[in-house]
């Protein structure tokens, strides 16, 4: 069975993954959430070129929790691969893809391993959405309205119908909501 690819990402109320100057300091890291295990459930990250830069090779630093110092630990073990449309070639800490995101993405698909996480950002999103290659949406939803900024969906141009799978609030206010989609609507 091929793997899954999941979107899991942090949105606010009003449909935001990003504010208007890409801040995301409104995104809270809830021990509850279980993000560490559904770190372990995949072993490939997807990044956008932006998204990659600022977070693809991201450290720590010495005041961040330990929780997080992990989660980056982990994030950094995964293998990584960065979509663009400018950059190329492999590094050290990722593979660069150009072409033939479809065909591409399937060929990691069907590869043996875990489920992959569909990191971002929105136009790499979007793309994804376009091409049918999401199955799963986790979306944690935060309690906050930025008023504006980066939306989750953009450039979408059909409706698109979801399976919810599960929803969970934790005590921070954030609530997640796991959805599935077959892509073939």
């Amino acid at each position: 069975m091929a793997r899954k690819i999941i979107l899991d990402v942090a949105v606010t109320l009003d449909g935001f993954i990003e504010g208007k100057n890409g801040e995301v300091d409104w995104c809270m890291m809830d021990e509850e959430m279980g993000f560490l295990s559904f770190l372990h459930q995949i072993d490939t990250i997807l990044y956008g070129r932006k998204s990659y830069e600022l977070w693809g090779q991201f450290h720590p630093e010495p005041a961040h929790s330990d929780m997080e110092k992990e989660i980056w630990r982990v994030v950094h073990s995964k293998e990584k691969y960065v979509f663009s449309r400018t950059q190329k070639g492999t590094g050290d800490k990722a593979i660069f893809m150009n072409d033939h995101i479809l065909e591409e993405v399937n060929k990691i698909k069907n590869k043996p391993g875990k489920d992959i996480w569909l990191y971002g950002g929105s136009s790499l999103i979007s793309t994804f959405i376009s091409l049918g290659l999401v199955d799963e949406f986790r979306l944690s939803v935060h309690p906050v309205v930025l008023g504006e900024g980066k939306p989750l969906f953009m450039d979408i141009k059909k409706r698109l119908n979801f399976k919810q799978v599960e929803a969970r609030t934790f005590s921070s206010g954030v609530v997640q909501l796991i959805y599935q989609w077959d892509g073939k609507e």
